[in-house]
């Protein structure tokens, strides 16, 4: 029973995309009387719902869904951002008496939302100068940059991945201090919080993104950014680059085949599930549970459970 003294837990579902997360995130929230959090960076921006896998309103068993649909695809938010929007939502839901589920791919924004995680200031015009390189000389000529400067970080950050090694820049060039230092810990900012990730083999996550990314191919992804190009989806500095959208840009613009945008978008969803995999097998909070594991959601049940017998546990030693 959930009190002022003892709120609902925080469950995050964590995984690689397409393993199966969402399927978990629902059943947990049935089982738990909880609401859905959007931890997807990607899912935030109205009108990106193929590409993204957003589930429809009709697919999710009436349960409520924050931080959906929340920008335009020309707006820009920062993880800091993300962060309040998060935290705000999840205060709400156990005002209410319900238990926060959380579930995304983003290993950023997930522990933004759980650990201790302050963030360094931003200067619009370092920004500006450093999106302005990577447009010309590509992120992995700023990966190498960032290398020289803070190896560390440059470990931990792809050497795809622009919208980060930015960041990254920006913060060294604004602190003096490695970027690496400013990167939360691995301690829950909020005890009663918990990790269940879903476990995938690699053979088969590669084929269900095979078959995922067909599938958005078939269900109008083209159609879908033809529509955000007319509302301005390469002026956005973040939605632009989303896996899918941008080669689906490309074949709009009579730069590669509709067969090779869709094979590029496969190759560069199995890349970014084995960095996703990566991400959370470091943090060995996670409670891992195997995709196709019929017991799959007792398990997550029990996890949760055990949080919170230890939670009673120590309430009853303070008295």
């Amino acid at each position: 029973m959930a009190t002022e003294a003892n709120p609902r837990a925080i469950v995050a579902i964590v995984g690689a995309t397409a393993s199966g997360k969402t399927g978990l995130s629902l059943d947990l929230a049935e089982a738990l009387g909880g609401e859905i959090v959007n931890t997807d960076a990607m899912q935030l921006y109205r009108g990106m719902d193929v590409g993204t896998a957003k589930l429809p309103p009709s697919q999710r068993r009436g349960i409520t869904h924050h931080l959906l649909d929340r920008l335009d695809v020309t707006q820009t938010a920062t993880v800091a951002d993300f962060q309040a929007w998060a935290r705000d939502a999840i205060a709400d839901i156990r005002d209410r008496g319900h238990a926060p589920v959380l579930v995304g791919g983003s290993a950023l924004y997930t522990r933004a939302v759980l650990d201790r995680f302050e963030f360094p200031g931003t200067d619009e015009s370092v920004r500006r100068e450093l999106e302005a390189e990577l447009e010309a000389i590509g992120p992995p000529a700023l990966h190498r940059r960032l290398s020289a400067l803070d190896a560390d970080a440059a470990a931990k950050i792809g050497p795809d991945n622009g919208r980060r090694i930015v960041r990254a820049l920006e913060v060294i060039a604004l602190t003096g201090r490695p970027y690496s230092a400013s990167l939360p810990t691995p301690t829950y900012d909020d005890p009663r919080s918990l990790q269940i990730g879903v476990d995938i083999d690699r053979p088969t996550l590669d084929a269900r993104i095979g078959t995922r990314v067909r599938e958005m191919y078939d269900d109008g992804l083209v159609e879908e950014v033809e529509r955000l190009l007319d509302e301005g989806l390469e002026r956005g500095q973040t939605a632009r680059r989303a896996i899918g959208y941008r080669e689906a840009t490309q074949f709009l613009h009579g730069e590669i085949s509709r067969d090779e945008a869709l094979a590029r978008t496969q190759a560069a969803t199995r890349r970014f599930a084995r960095r996703q995999d990566g991400w959370f097998r470091k943090d060995p909070r996670v409670v891992w549970v195997r995709f196709d594991d019929e017991g799959r959601v007792r398990k997550a049940l029990d996890a949760v459970g055990v949080l919170d017998r230890s939670d009673l546990a120590e309430q009853a030693g303070a008295n």
